[in-house]
């Protein structure tokens, strides 16, 4: 795409505009972008204004490309300016000029044939060749009221032409108006540089209309495919947050404690890190599909404590060892499992990461960020989960003696006077 704008761009009088198919296109609209930044408002001239110079300057920001607007405001139209003065010295009222009007233009039905077998409505309208030109404003006559004279006598009704009565003034009308709600709204489509975030693009348009003082009658906002990407930033957190959650009452119930399962999920921040230091050494962007590979992380990651916490408390309540030579007995039995199944996991994604050919950049985040994860999280688990296992251990003793010391206190006597 661009490369093919790059030669476009050099034909003069002409836009191309392109994006990528694709199967699955959110938004009802069709622009000639993936994404559409829509502005409102309830006065429609004012959209009309300020449309062209949003376009000019979200053109100018180096994060957007091929920016284009459905508005298409160039229609012609003919503006009729009655005047009131001399209508009403000809007696013409402004319900007869819309009447006159409306049997010209507006096919009205004027009456019925009536046969045996079937009914025929009867419009009136100009001829088909009286539509082409606004001259034939000019030869439309009005049919004036009789007007009476002094004497009670009434005049004959009198043609009058709606030139003597109207001036005429061109000027330019929408050929249509997009509407959101109740609001008039014009749509502007763009696509992204290469490199470049729509959050960055987010930030960088709104700038660029603080810059212009779009005025507060003016509202924008993402439709379509933008508009799910900030719901989906939006909401996000909390749905990590809820995993976390379901997370340590699962593993607390499995292992009947309130305090290890914290050890077990410190293990999920160094595989974050890892994965997102990948991507910025393989200069890719954290998409959808590297959002995946770090939620396939959490999974993974997460087994190497599971299978050291799990001996280690198996270790002290049934041989009773202290918690220091459990974990320690526990790194030294698990370390070849955890290292053949994360070994089993790194070369599993290889491929993703390394891969070529069609679809390539799509698997590519994939794969990067569950290696960079593994590797990353792999160096430090080993050492810090029995360091986490220890000090969380000598936390919930301190707690335990603490409630014990304070239930086994004896009540104190009642004084006596």
């Amino acid at each position: 795409m661009d490369r093919l704008r790059k030669a476009a761009g050099r034909i003069p009088g002409a836009n191309l505009h392109m994006f990528p198919a694709q199967e699955l296109r959110i938004g009802g609209r069709m622009s000639f972008g993936l994404f559409e930044y829509t502005l409102e408002a309830d006065d429609l001239d004012l959209l009309r204004q300020w449309t062209p110079k949003v376009q000019a300057a979200l053109a100018r920001l180096p994060e957007l490309a091929d920016v284009s607007t459905s508005q298409q405001d160039k229609g012609e139209q003919i503006g009729l300016n009655v005047n009131r003065d001399a209508a009403a010295r000809y007696g013409v009222s402004q319900g007869l000029i819309d009447s006159s009007l409306n049997s010209a233009f507006g096919q009205r039905q004027v009456s019925v044939i009536y046969n045996p077998l079937n009914q025929y409505r009867v419009v009136m309208e100009l001829a088909p060749e009286y539509w082409q030109s606004p001259d034939s404003l000019k030869q439309l006559y009005i049919s004036a009221p009789a007007q009476p004279t002094g004497d009670g006598m009434a005049v004959q009704a009198k043609q009058v032409p709606l030139s003597a009565l109207a001036s005429f003034s061109p000027s330019n009308a929408p050929l249509s108006v997009h509407h959101q709600g109740q609001f008039a709204v014009t749509e502007l489509s763009f696509n992204l540089k290469p490199g470049i975030s729509l959050s960055t693009a987010d930030a960088a348009i709104g700038q660029a209309l603080r810059d212009i003082g779009l005025p507060n009658s003016v509202t924008g906002g993402f439709q379509g495919s933008g508009k799910a990407f900030q719901e989906a930033l939006r909401s996000q957190p909390w749905l990590v947050l809820a995993a976390l959650i379901s997370i340590y009452i699962v593993l607390g119930v499995l292992y009947e404690s309130l305090v290890h399962p914290l050890t077990i999920l410190s293990t999920l921040p160094s595989a974050g890190v890892g994965a997102l230091l990948a991507l910025m050494v393989c200069d890719r962007e954290f998409s959808i599909i590297a959002l995946i590979g770090v939620i396939l992380l959490i999974g993974i990651v997460k087994k190497n404590a599971i299978m050291m916490i799990d001996f280690a408390l198996l270790a002290e309540r049934e041989r009773g060892l202290d918690s220091r030579e459990a974990i320690f007995q526990a790194c030294m039995l698990r370390f070849r499992p955890i290292l053949m199944t994360t070994l089993a996991a790194l070369f599993g994604a290889l491929p993703l990461a390394l891969g070529s050919g069609y679809g390539a950049e799509l698997r590519q985040p994939l794969g990067i960020s569950i290696v960079g994860g593994l590797i990353f999280s792999q160096l430090l688990t080993l050492y810090t989960t029995p360091v986490v296992y220890l000090y969380l251990d000598r936390f919930r003793l301190r707690l335990h003696n603490r409630f014990s010391n304070h239930a086994a206190m004896p009540a104190a006597e009642p004084s006596k006077l």
